[in-house]
């Protein structure tokens, strides 16, 4: 595991469309998944301690996303053959076994994840109802691989942000996590 961070928030870079494979076993697109007021891409796995960590704080801030017209779709593009745990078919129970409320899409060839520029697991696109990215940071804040809970999360507030005024916070946290398992 290499930790790494995410880089600064570019402000209204408009997202990458993508078709991809759900754990439904139905292709999915961008425009498919886009939200009213705002759409959240994430790029997760199932291996990843710090994935892991907040797993039921990123389901948990889908729900009250659901409930602002922001929707959520998280994205695998780690490498299967040397990371087997990221496999789709373990996708499939990750996602079973933590109640996804949200898409859980595999990215095989990396593309997606290269055109959208991601680094590590989770790495947090917050995009407004334009696909005009607007956040780039992290959920929470961790120690020792355990959130710290002291009110709502970050991501869950800058996402708000952006359903309400189409604009997210000037002021980021960089999320961090293992860096994506190129091939």
């Amino acid at each position: 595991m290499s930790l790494t961070k995410t880089p600064i928030c570019d402000f209204g870079k408009k997202a990458e469309d993508f078709k991809l494979k759900s754990t439904n076993n139905e292709f999915l697109t961008l425009n498919e998944v886009k939200g009213d007021n705002g759409t959240l891409v994430m790029f997760i796995c199932n291996h990843c301690p710090y994935v892991k960590a907040v797993i039921s704080d990123i389901v948990n801030d889908c729900k009250l996303l659901q409930k602002l017209n922001v929707s959520s779709v998280a994205i695998c593009s780690n490498d299967v053959i040397n990371y087997p745990e990221d496999s789709f078919d373990k996708m499939i129970e990750f996602s079973n076994s933590n109640n996804f409320n949200f898409p859980y899409l595999h990215d095989e060839t990396q593309e997606i994840a290269r055109k959208f520029d991601a680094v590590c697991t989770p790495d947090f696109f917050g995009y407004n109802k334009n696909l005009e990215l607007q956040y780039r940071g992290r959920i929470r804040e961790l120690k020792d691989l355990k959130p710290i809970r002291n009110g709502e999360s970050e991501l869950y507030l800058a996402m708000k942000m952006i359903a309400e005024t189409g604009r997210g916070p000037t002021d980021q946290i960089s999320s961090m996590g293992c860096n994506i398992k190129w091939r």
